[in-house]
């Protein structure tokens, strides 16, 4: 590919369908959700004589997001399917439990941690469940909780819980791009709630999507790859068909590709294709020069 690159962050619902990346990503790159708008961003960098890197933009837990950008691209045609690539995802659940860690290292240890995720299906908040074990195994915090944003528990049910299994304080980490906010909660007085975030912030961020471009620039310059093909098989066996003993996750030999031809292991939980339910305003861009 030569000549400009734009950056296409493509949002699913870890990242609020794009309203959790507002502020995040440098101004020139499109933050938009999958299918028609993606579809026009695309058209519209072509227009401008741009070529475009597409990144989905989860953390691990939605490998059909992967799937849906590369369908989309899929049904790109022309000389704007050949000026556009898809990077490898912007995280997986590995990455999501790297970066759970180093945050619960700046917690202190006497408080209690709520891992917060947004809601998605059984088989991806499974997953986070198996991430905070890890989170807590590795770490130094006796109590690891789970909470999901528009789930069940939500964070004052995950409080309540820490606050009965004798937490005197509460920290919320963010199992997403946006912080969860601080619930109100009701009855007796609990424990004060804190929360960091964001998981991952700016600087870091910009950076993880230049390297998710960079190698895909670098794969399709020196193998004709463009990603697609891989994005497409990124949900499969996931879910029922596709699970692991307790404590096998990122470690054993085989992997699935997402996003790209390089391989990376995962864990158990991961879900199996499936349309995801659209979210108020899904189908609106985000931010885009369409």
């Amino acid at each position: 590919m030569a000549g400009r690159c734009a950056i296409i962050a493509v949002c699913g619902h870890e990242a609020g369908y794009g309203r959790a990346l507002e502020g995040l990503v440098d101004p020139g790159v499109s933050v938009v959700p999958s299918g028609r708008e993606l579809f026009r961003s695309i058209s519209a960098h072509r227009r401008r004589g741009e070529e475009a890197a597409v990144v989905p933009m989860t953390l691990g837990r939605d490998p059909d997001l992967v799937a849906d950008t590369a369908r989309t691209l899929r049904a790109v045609t022309g000389g704007d399917r050949a000026a556009t690539v898809l990077t490898e995802p912007f995280g997986t659940a590995q990455h999501l439990v790297g970066w759970l860690r180093a945050a619960a290292g700046r917690v202190s240890e006497d408080s209690a941690l709520l891992v917060t995720g947004p809601s998605g299906d059984p088989f991806e908040d499974a997953e986070l469940y198996r991430i905070a074990a890890l989170v807590r195994r590795y770490g130094r915090h006796a109590l690891v909780e789970v909470a999901f944003t528009g789930g069940d528990p939500d964070p004052a049910e995950g409080v309540r819980r820490c606050r009965l299994l004798g937490a005197e304080r509460v920290t919320l980490l963010p199992a997403g791009f946006a912080p969860p906010e601080v619930p109100e909660l009701t009855g007796p007085a609990g424990p004060p709630v804190d929360r960091t975030g964001p998981l991952v912030p700016a600087s870091a961020l910009r950076r993880v999507l230049a390297e998710r471009v960079a190698d895909a620039l670098r794969r399709r310059r020196e193998h004709g790859d463009d990603g697609i093909a891989a994005g497409l098989t990124a949900a499969e066996n996931h879910g029922h068909s596709h699970t692991h003993p307790p404590g096998e996750g990122h470690d054993h030999g085989h992997g699935h590709e997402h996003g790209s031809g390089h391989h990376h292991p995962h864990g158990p939980g991961h879900p199996h294709p499936h349309p995801h339910p659209s979210a108020d305003g899904a189908g609106q861009v985000i931010r885009s020069i369409a």
